[in-house]
């Protein structure tokens, strides 16, 4: 897909037109698993095996802070498990203190290849120190030393990072590095789920999941209905 643009005056740009979506398959509340985490899980695992989406795992990450100021960034799902979707990062960072604060947040993957969208809308909390200790020592080590080594979101000197990654490389020698108490993981634990096709003159296929009010987390029932695209 291209874009065409025009540039009425050095401080503008407009975008003339967009390719059209036409995804093969359709979408409807008849078609879709009962449950928007098994969903996510086909989808996922189909565009995965096709090869064709450059980095699916990437999703946009949508906190807020206590007063409702937002912030959007892109980071890397590494488990869409029965609970949620989990990502890892510095528990110092921008996005968690927003979290910690205002513990509610949006996600959005974007497969443009395949003319999908997946956006959810859901509750954030910490994954347990167990899941986050596997998980950190299954990273490279040089990614270990580096989340010891940066004190993210907070404003640095030009090659202070590397100085101070340098100097714990030393200090770690050839023995294991710990998890740090800073950094871990987050799981955010879908309300609502909403999975979108691309269809063409705009027509686009969407289908929305619902928690039902007062289900519980560990068995939680879906309403299931289509939206206007």
């Amino acid at each position: 897909m291209s874009s065409a643009i025009a540039q009425p005056s050095p401080d503008k740009i407009q975008i003339l037109a967009h390719e059209q979506y036409d995804a093969p398959e359709s979408l409807t509340p008849q078609n879709v698993l009962p449950d928007p985490l098994a969903q996510f899980r086909a989808w996922f695992t189909s565009i995965s095996a096709q090869g064709t989406v450059h980095e699916p795992e990437a999703m946009t990450l949508c906190t807020a802070s206590a007063s409702g100021v937002p912030s959007a960034r892109v980071v890397l799902l590494k488990q869409a498990d029965a609970r949620g979707f989990v990502f890892y990062t510095n528990y110092t960072s921008r996005k968690s203190r927003e979290l910690a604060a205002n513990p509610h947040a949006a996600l959005a993957f974007y497969w443009r290849e395949v003319h999908k969208q997946v956006r959810v809308v859901g509750r954030a909390e910490r994954v347990s120190r167990e899941e986050s200790d596997a998980y950190f020592h299954s990273r490279p080590r040089g990614s270990q030393v580096g989340a010891w080594a940066s004190k993210q979101s907070t404003v640095v000197q030009e090659g202070e990072v590397q100085a101070r990654a340098e100097k714990l490389t030393e200090r770690f020698g050839e023995g294991e590095v710990p998890l740090p108490e800073f950094w871990g993981g987050w799981r955010i634990v879908p309300d609502e789920v909403e999975f979108w096709l691309g269809k063409p003159s705009r027509l686009h296929d969407r289908v929305r999941y619902t928690r039902v009010e007062g289900s519980p987390d560990d068995a939680p029932q879906w309403k299931i209905e289509r939206l206007a695209p």
